[in-house]
């Protein structure tokens, strides 16, 4: 007669439990920071690229590359990718998109109409990469993965142009310049559509997209306080939960994958795999450093191994705090050690950047209050004074 009353009261509590649960995933979007940062990280990292390969651009994406405009066209017709440097071989419509790849990449680090500049960022990085499929280094992938996801984020809930208008005027869609830049994307899609640019995955994703943006705007405008806004940022909230987990899964996937096959290596066995690159002119940026380094058996093994184990461990370790972060700092050290020894800086950035969505908020915390204590200094607006941590916004971004 006993069980029966325990029973119920832990079923109550499960429920409680699961409840509590629901209305944490929904009611709020998590991680507004390292969703922040992530933004940041990746917009930075494709922005420096474009512009350190402005002078070449042409070659590596454009109409004078090896890659021909003809073999382009056969290899997306045969992986059906996305890209609108295939919709004219002309050499202004390439310059056109390097531009708004250049400036959409500017605008989301900045975090100004995040919802629409990603959206344009994506096209961006998926356009110029899928036109000249081999010109990476490992950190293209990254972002162009990333690119997608970030579009299903409320990346700019802080450290963003977007809070600070949401702040000063009430919302984050204030003004005018975000219908018309909605416009500006609706005629674009519309003509996609109407010449058959699009496959039919991409045209359902872009239409939902812009429905859904055009109904936000119009709840965010006509409706703020009522139901159909609330039942917008519970979506909202689900879509960029779900979109931050799907982030955290991929690095985790990159390193066991990565770790796992360099196991099967026997260079990576007998802990000889670092010394290898180090003697290649292309990897030796700075040859006396690496002649250096390769010279010690015991660091290249050391090294070697050690790589190896962090890659490794890092997935099984994302539930204990402490040696998640431990293995967070070596791993990030790894890929500054990468863009300085082995000429990657671009790998490293990205990298460096889908690590970040691992990093604990009080680090953030500390880090946005130090960058907003030098900016101020700088700027001698006001003395040096300790800021406190910034609270996200409810945005539409």
């Amino acid at each position: 007669m006993r069980r029966a009353p325990a029973a119920g009261r832990a079923l109550a509590r499960a429920r409680a439990a699961a409840g509590r649960a629901v209305a944490r995933v929904s009611g709020r979007a998590l991680g507004p920071y390292q969703s922040a940062v992530v933004r940041i990280g990746f917009s930075a990292t494709w922005l420096f690229f474009l512009l350190r390969e402005f002078p070449h651009r042409a070659e590596l994406y454009g109409p004078d590359g090896p890659w021909s405009f003809a073999l382009a066209e056969r290899l997306i017709a045969s992986n059906h990718a996305f890209s609108v440097l295939m919709w004219s071989d002309s050499g202004l419509w390439f310059e056109t998109v390097y531009a708004l790849s250049v400036a959409s990449a500017l605008l989301l680090m900045l975090g100004w109409r995040t919802r629409a500049s990603s959206a344009v960022f994506m096209v961006g990085v998926l356009s110029l990469q899928n036109r000249s499929v081999f010109m990476g280094d490992g950190g293209d992938n990254v972002i162009h993965l990333m690119a997608i996801y970030l579009v299903l984020t409320r990346c700019a809930q802080v450290w963003s142009l977007d809070a600070r208008r949401a702040r000063l005027r009430g919302s984050a869609s204030a003004g005018a310049a975000g219908p018309v830049l909605w416009g500006v994307l609706g005629a674009v899609f519309a003509y996609g559509a109407v010449t058959d640019r699009f496959g039919y995955g991409w045209l359902a994703a872009f239409a939902a997209l812009w429905v859904v943006c055009a109904v936000w705007w119009m709840a965010d405008r006509y409706e703020p306080e009522g139901e159909g806004r609330a039942a917008l940022d519970v979506l909202a909230n689900l879509v960029h939960n779900a979109g931050l987990l799907v982030i955290m899964a991929e690095v985790c996937l990159i390193y066991a994958t990565a770790g796992w096959y360099k196991i099967q290596g026997s260079r990576w066995q007998d802990g000889t795999a670092l010394y290898y690159p180090l003697g290649l002119d292309y990897f030796t940026p700075w040859p006396g450093l690496s002649g250096v380094l390769a010279g010690s058996g015991t660091m290249v093994m050391l090294l070697s191994y050690g790589t190896v184990a962090v890659q490794v461990a890092f997935p099984f370790t994302v539930f204990n705090r402490r040696i998640k972060n431990v293995l967070l700092a070596l791993m990030m050290l790894e890929h500054a050690g990468i863009a300085v020894l082995l000429g990657l800086p671009f790998f490293s950035m990205a990298m460096i950047a889908a690590d970040a969505v691992f990093l604990p908020t009080p680090f953030l915390l500390w880090l946005g209050a130090r960058a907003a204590g030098g900016v101020r200094r700088v700027r001698g607006v006001l003395p040096p004074a300790k800021a406190g941590p910034v609270r996200p916004v409810r945005s539409a971004v």
